[in-house]
Order: C-alpha cells, then sequence, then structure tokens
C-alpha cells in the first residue's frame, strides 16, 4: 500500500513538473513577429539543463519558472532527508545485532530489546531497501530537474501567434431539422 502511494506521489509530482507552461501572446502582431525573430537562441536549453545540472533549480530560475523551484527542492530533499533517516535506523538495527551477536550485553539498546535477531535483520532489511530507494528517487528528481529545464527552455522558443488557433465552441446544427447543439473544433490557418 506504502509502495502504491509513493508510486502515486511520484507520478503526480512528475506530471506536475513536466507540464508546459502557455506564453502570453502579444496583441501586436509586429512586435509577435519581432520578438520570435529576436528571442530565438539555439544555446538556451542547452545552457538551461547545464545551470540544472550543476545546481538543481538554477535552470528554472533561467526559464524564469520560478514557482517550480520549491518542487525541485522539495522532490531531491525529501528523499535525501529519508535517505538519512533510514541509514540512521539501519546503523541503530545493525549495531544491535552486532552487539548481540558478540555477546555485548553492555551496550544493549532498551529500546530494541523485545525483537528477536530475526526481527533485527528484517529491520536492517527494511531499513536498507528504503534506503536504496531514496537514493534513486533523489537521482530520479535529479535528472528530472535537468530534462525538465532543458524542455522548458525549447517550450519557451516555441512560436505560438494568431497564425494557428484552435477555438473549441458549441455550434447550432443547422443542417438537421431536430435542432441539436454539437461540439466543434475549428482549425484555422493563416498564411503570411
Amino acid at each position: 500500500m506504502k509502495n502504491k502511494l509513493l508510486i502515486l506521489f511520484i507520478f503526480c509530482l512528475y506530471s506536475c513538473l513536466v507540464s508546459a507552461q502557455a506564453q502570453e501572446v502579444n496583441t501586436n502582431k509586429n512586435e509577435t513577429r519581432k520578438n520570435t525573430e529576436d528571442s530565438i537562441d539555439p544555446v538556451a536549453p542547452s545552457r538551461a539543463a547545464f545551470y540544472s545540472a550543476v545546481v538543481p533549480g538554477l535552470g528554472q530560475i533561467y526559464n524564469k519558472k520560478y514557482w517550480k523551484l520549491p518542487l525541485v527542492y522539495a522532490g531531491i530533499g525529501v528523499p535525501v532527508y529519508l535517505w538519512m533517516d533510514n541509514q540512521k535506523n539501519y546503523d541503530h538495527y545493525r549495531n544491535e545485532y552486532k552487539n548481540r551477536l558478540q555477546g555485548n550485553t553492555s551496550q544493549l539498546d532498551p529500546r530494541l530489546a523485545g525483537l528477536d535477531d530475526e526481527r533485527l535483520v528484517d529491520g536492517q532489511n527494511f531499513y536498507r531497501r528504503n534506503r536504496d530507494l531514496s537514493v534513486v528517487i533523489a537521482v530520479g528528481f535529479y535528472i528530472l530537474n535537468i530534462v525538465d529545464a532543458n524542455v522548458d527552455a525549447h517550450l519557451m522558443q516555441f512560436n505560438v501567434n494568431d497564425n494557428l488557433t484552435i477555438k473549441p465552441v458549441i455550434e447550432y446544427d443547422s443542417r438537421n431539422l431536430n435542432q441539436q447543439y454539437q461540439y466543434a473544433i475549428n482549425l484555422q490557418y493563416r498564411l503570411k
């Protein structure tokens, strides 16, 4: 159950991070043409990816998507915290198990006194597995951070203007006599 919730949480964060942003469209067509011709920088996506690789979140700052910064640091910071916590618990169970095997009763932990040796080994395996999973998730979010910065920089250069529009509308069906409303999508091309 916990694994399913973790996968669902990762999927939700992934979909939030990867979603594309809508760009503002200038009302003046001349400004739009001038801005799109001057603002295309072929190096910008690789620069944003490099910035995110050096410092996580710097690529999002470079792309001026400041709202993604807390998501990046939460996506990397939470697994790092869980790694540290699982490592501490793993060491705790391992040291208790080692002390019992050596017969060292002076250093036994009273919190783990009720557990037998098999439960201590199970606890070690549990915390080691969770520790390793935390590392995989943190590396995954780090890579996702780099990919997101690169894709976002590419999408910022995407030409969005009034020459290509898709407008969903509800139209009245005048061909049939039953007078029903129908859904339609109008696709308009305006060639220069």
